[in-house]
């Protein structure tokens, strides 16, 4: 019942070298580019989320007397 649409078109006209270039050039993109900055966003985001919510109950440690 499903078709496929026209734009959902696999590129066959690549050859074996062009098709492991492109592959390594996409793999160096997200090594190299896009997970070094998701990962300091995550580090940093959960550091801020520490950093507020120590601003809002207080540092840790035993309660004041």
């Amino acid at each position: 019942m499903t078709q496929d649409s026209p734009d959902a078109t696999v590129r066959t006209d690549l050859t074996p070298a062009k098709t492991r270039r492109r592959e390594l050039l996409t793999f160096l993109v997200l090594a190299f580019g896009i997970w070094p900055v998701v990962a300091v966003g995550v580090v940093g985001g959960y550091g801020f989320l520490v950093w507020m919510y120590q601003i809002v109950f207080g540092p840790p440690g035993p309660p004041g007397g």
